[in-house]
């Protein structure tokens, strides 16, 4: 069912001011590495100009793929309708604030390509502000606690996976979603 190639998943909230930049480093990212790739962004009921902007880029960029959701349904939701129609067989997560260096996807292709089905981005330092970080700490713990493992404090929006994983929350439907957890 999935081609050979990468797709991009990136949940958009109120982010217009950065998607250009986004969006035309994952484009010379992907000229370099030469593969099929497609991005899919799923506007998660923004209140700015993001459905705009990202209409605007899909019809200048074959590759690009709009999704608009009715409502603000949080990252997680937004990231599985992204990947529910993903094309191909790999796909990156990644969020809309260039917090995640679209120039590191190579790094996490290069360690999936050495036998793992799932590899995670962290940065180095957290950037966000306190509220989100420790929001973030929060939920990694919880995860850690629930999961029983130490990794869990590394799982962040930045992963890379292969798409016959998402088979495992084919038939998930409820408010409340963890891709990491699924």
């Amino acid at each position: 069912m999935s081609q050979h190639g990468l797709s991009v998943v990136i949940p958009v909230f109120n982010k217009e001011a950065s998607l250009h930049e986004l969006i035309e480093r994952l484009l010379l990212l992907f000229q370099s590495e030469s593969r099929e790739a497609e991005i899919i962004l799923v506007n998660d009921g923004s209140a700015d100009r993001s459905w705009e902007i990202i209409e605007s880029l899909a019809e200048a960029n074959a590759c690009v793929r709009g999704l608009e959701l009715m409502r603000n349904y949080g990252q997680h939701n937004a990231l599985l309708c992204g990947i529910r129609v993903a094309r191909y067989d790999v796909i990156v997560t990644m969020d809309d604030d260039l917090q995640n260096p679209p120039e590191e996807v190579p790094r996490l292709l290069r360690k999936l390509a050495e036998g793992y089905d799932v590899v995670y981005g962290t940065p180095r330092r957290q950037t966000h502000g306190v509220f989100r970080n420790m929001a973030s700490w929060l939920t990694k713990l919880a995860l850690q606690s629930a999961m029983g493992v130490a990794t869990a404090r590394n799982l962040s929006a930045f992963r890379v996976f292969r798409a016959h994983l998402r088979e495992a929350f084919v038939n998930y439907s409820g408010h409340y979603v963890s891709i990491d957890v699924c």
